[in-house]
C-alpha cells in the first residue's frame, strides 16, 4: 500500500493508474477508521480496480468551537487497517498541503440543500466539506467516491457540486453501518462515556420506532416527527438539536410521505453531538 502526501505524489500515482486503464475509487475518511469506513473501503474494492483513500482531518469544514483540535488522529492503526482491507494507496495530506499560503478558493453549495439540516447549525461547514472534495476528486480522477449514508445530507450536496462542475465521478452511497444493539457508528462515539453511550442508543430507537410508524401506514410527517421527539425527550441526557423529515434527495419539506423521505436527528449526548437517520419509503443503494 502506498502512502501519499503531497499533491505531486497523488497526481503521479493517478496518472500511471489511468494510463494503464484502470478505474479508481475513492474513499474520503478523516481518519479515525472503524467498521463503517471499511465498509466503504469493501464497497470501493469491489467495483473499481484501484482503491485511493484520504485521510485529512479537513480544517475548513469545522467551525469556531467545534471539534477540530481534539478530532481523534491515529494514523498508524488506520494505515494498519486499511492495508489489511487492500486499499491500494493512501493519501495523507498535511493541512498546509491543501491550503497553501495564500489559498483563496472555495466550492459554495447555495441554497436550500445547504440550509437546513447541519448546514444550518454549522454555518460554512458545506463550505468547507464541498472544496475538500472537490480538490479530492480532483486529484485522484476517481471514477467512483463512496460516502455512507449516516451523512445523507453530504451526499445530496457533493451530487450538486458534481452537476454542477460537470465533475465526471459518479457518487455512491452505502447503508449506515450500526454496532449490534443499533448504535450507528461514528469516530465521535469514542468521547462517549459508558453511562453515555447507553444513552446515545435512544437515536436509533426513536428512529426504529418511526420506521414501525411508517410501515404501519403513518404517512404524516409531523406526527412521525413528533413520535421522535417525544422517545428522544425521554433520555434524560439527550438534548436534541434537531429532529427533521424532507423529501429525499431533493429535501423539500413533506406533510405526507408520498415518496421517499429523509427522517434525520441530531442530539447531543453529554458533550457529543451524534447524527443519525433513516429513508422511509426506502432507497437502497451499493451493497
Amino acid at each position: 500500500m502506498k502512502i501519499l502526501r503531497t499533491v505531486k505524489e497523488i497526481q503521479a500515482y493517478t496518472k500511471v493508474v489511468k494510463a494503464e486503464g484502470k478505474t479508481i475509487g475513492l474513499v474520503p475518511t478523516m481518519g479515525a477508521l472503524h467498521t463503517g469506513h471499511l465498509s466503504l473501503v469493501r464497497a470501493a474494492r469491489e467495483t473499481t480496480d484501484i482503491v485511493i483513500v484520504s485521510v485529512f482531518v479537513n480544517p475548513t469544514q469545522f467551525g469556531p468551537g467545534e471539534d477540530y483540535e481534539a478530532y481523534p488522529r491515529d494514523f498508524s492503526a488506520d494505515s494498519d487497517k486499511l492495508a489489511a482491507a487492500g486499499v491500494d494507496a493512501v493519501f495523507h495530506p498535511a493541512p498546509s498541503e491543501m491550503y497553501p499560503e495564500g489559498y483563496a478558493t472555495y466550492v459554495n453549495v447555495e441554497g436550500a440543500l445547504t440550509e437546513k439540516l447541519c448546514g444550518a447549525r454549522r454555518p460554512g461547514h458545506f463550505r468547507g466539506v464541498a472544496t475538500v472534495v472537490t480538490k479530492l476528486l480532483h486529484l485522484s480522477g476517481a471514477d467512483k467516491a463512496f460516502f455512507g449514508q449516516k451523512d445523507a445530507q453530504q451526499v445530496v450536496v457533493i451530487r450538486r457540486v458534481v452537476a454542477d462542475l460537470n465533475l465526471s465521478t459518479e457518487i455512491v452511497m452505502t447503508p449506515i453501518v450500526r454496532e449490534g444493539d443499533g448504535l450507528a457508528l461514528s469516530s465521535r462515539n469514542r468521547y462517549l462515556s459508558a453511562e453515555e453511550r447507553g444513552a446515545a442508543l435512544v437515536l436509533s430507537r426513536s428512529l426504529r420506532e418511526a420506521e414501525a410508524a411508517f410501515a404501519g401506514g403513518e404517512k404524516d410527517a409531523a406526527a412521525l416527527k413528533a413520535l421522535v421527539t417525544t422517545t428522544l425527550m425521554k433520555e434524560p441526557l439527550a438534548v436534541i438539536d434537531y429532529v427533521e423529515l424532507y423529501s429525499f434527495p431533493a429535501l423539500r419539506p413533506v406533510e405526507r410521505l408520498e415518496e421517499p423521505a429523509l427522517l434525520a436527528i441530531a442530539v447531543k449526548i453529554g458533550q457529543t453531538r451524534l447524527i443519525d437517520n433513516v429513508i422511509l419509503g426506502g432507497i437502497k443503494e451499493c451493497c
